[in-house]
Parts: structure tokens; C-alpha cells; sequence
């Protein structure tokens, strides 16, 4: 179970595909997203990441925990902060960013945010009731929910009825989302379909818990790879010979 990401909704678009074929896509925006935490099980009980992405525009905005928890590892302090939990052979160091490239094109990921909130609706709008009749005897009162109750036992309105109120603004999962591509250079990840939120909303970005992680998905981060390998071709490097090598 790898780690999951935070990115923003800038909006939605279109592709074409190889056949011609017009695919709806959402285009969200990973940006400065770092770990900024680690969790583990022998000393906190569970293996988890905390992620931080966006940065501060003023770090003095920033509340003084949060500075003191990001000055201590040494991290820019992050707008958004969320906790992910991760296998044990997934942990990453603190300071590890992650980019577009944690995710490659066919996979499939799930998207959790807040929906768009559309203030106080009726039971129509808010729970497609069907409404009263149009005619024998009913008046101005077409679109009403109708009865909420009982009589007089048990003589109150049940917690959880379906009644007029706040529509939307509630947090919302799609599950297993398809990648279509992504754009390394521009950090963008281009998902199929709609995604839950308003244009410029955070979501968090994991992997698919009901469909099997690609092969060629990196694990257990794609930057904590890409620094290895250049570790070990650094490594690799044949060293020049010393005088009295060559002698």
C-alpha cells in the first residue's frame, strides 16, 4: 500500500483517443508535495506518511505549531496536510516530493473531496423525491416532501428523515478512476470523468483499493526510486586509475 497524494482540481477538459473517441478528463495540479512525517508501528503503533503540498505564500501565516512541527524536519510549511497509511515496506524518508510520475497512464485510483456545496435545497432537488400531485386538491404545494412522521406514537420525526436542508459540501470518494496520462514537466495528472469539488479544490489522490497496483506503478515512491538510481550509477562509475594503477 503505497503512499497517497494531495493535488487541486483545476478543471475539466477533453481528449481523443487513438480511434477518434472524445473522453472527458479533470486536470489536477500536484504541487511541492512532500512527506512531512512518518509513522511507524514500533514506536506510534501504525505505519503511516503524512503528506504536505502548496506552500505558504507568507510561512507567517502558517499557525506557530505548524511552523515548529516543519521547522523541525527541515520543510517548507505546507497549506495542506493529510496522513496516509502505508505498508511497511512502503515508508519514505521525510523531505521526499512527490510528483505526477507516483502514477502512470491505465491505473486506476480513487479521489476523496468535498462535493460542491449548493445551499438549502428542497426534497426535490436534494433527495429526487417525486413530488405531490398536480391536481385533486393540492395547492401551492406541489414540490413538498409530504408527510415526515407517525401519529401520535411514536409521535416525533425520526433523525435521518429525508427533509428539505444543506445540499452538498459533504465529503465524497469515486472509486477506481482511470489515469489517462500524465504530464511530468507540468506535474499534471489527467484523470477520466468527472472528480467531486469545485475548480481550484483540494483532493487527495490514492491507488485503487478494489483493483491490483499496475507492475510498472513505481514502489514504493516514484522520487525515492528515481534518487536511488542515480545513487547507484553514481556508484557505478568506473573510478579514475592512479598513476600507480596504471604502472
Amino acid at each position: 500500500m503505497r503512499v497517497g497524494v494531495i493535488a487541486k482540481k483545476i478543471g475539466m477538459s477533453a481528449v481523443f483517443n487513438q480511434v477518434g473517441v472524445r473522453i472527458p478528463v479533470t486536470i489536477l495540479k500536484i504541487d511541492n508535495c512532500q512527506v512531512t512525517d512518518r509513522k511507524q508501528k514500533d514506536k506510534d503503533g501504525y505505519n503511516a506518511l503524512q503528506v504536505g503540498a502548496f506552500d505558504y505564500k507568507n510561512h507567517q501565516k502558517a499557525s506557530k505549531p505548524l511552523q515548529g512541527h516543519f521547522a523541525k524536519n527541515k520543510i517548507t510549511p505546507k497549506y495542506k496536510v493529510k496522513e496516509f497509511r502505508v505498508s511497511a515496506d512502503a515508508l519514505v524518508d521525510v523531505g521526499t516530493e512527490i510528483r505526477a510520475n507516483h502514477y502512470v497512464a491505465g491505473q486506476r485510483i480513487d479521489i476523496t473531496a468535498n462535493t460542491i456545496g449548493k445551499g438549502f435545497a428542497g426534497a426535490m432537488k436534494r433527495h429526487n423525491f417525486g413530488g405531490l400531485r398536480a391536481s385533486h386538491g393540492v395547492s401551492i404545494s406541489h414540490r413538498s416532501h409530504g408527510s415526515t412522521g407517525q401519529c401520535q406514537d411514536p409521535g416525533k420525526v425520526f433523525k435521518g428523515k429525508k427533509m428539505a436542508g444543506h445540499m452538498g459540501d459533504r465529503q465524497a470518494t469515486l472509486q477506481n478512476i482511470q489515469v489517462v496520462s500524465i504530464d511530468e514537466q507540468k506535474n499534471l495528472l489527467i484523470v477520466k470523468g468527472g472528480v467531486p469539488g469545485a475548480k481550484n479544490s483540494y483532493v487527495l489522490i490514492k491507488d485503487a483499493r478494489k483493483i491490483a497496483l499496475p507492475e510498472n506503478a513505481p514502489y514504493p515512491c516514484a522520487k525515492a526510486l528515481d534518487n536511488a538510481s542515480k545513487d547507484d550509477v553514481g556508484n557505478n562509475e568506473e573510478q579514475p586509475k592512479s598513476d600507480d594503477d596504471q604502472s
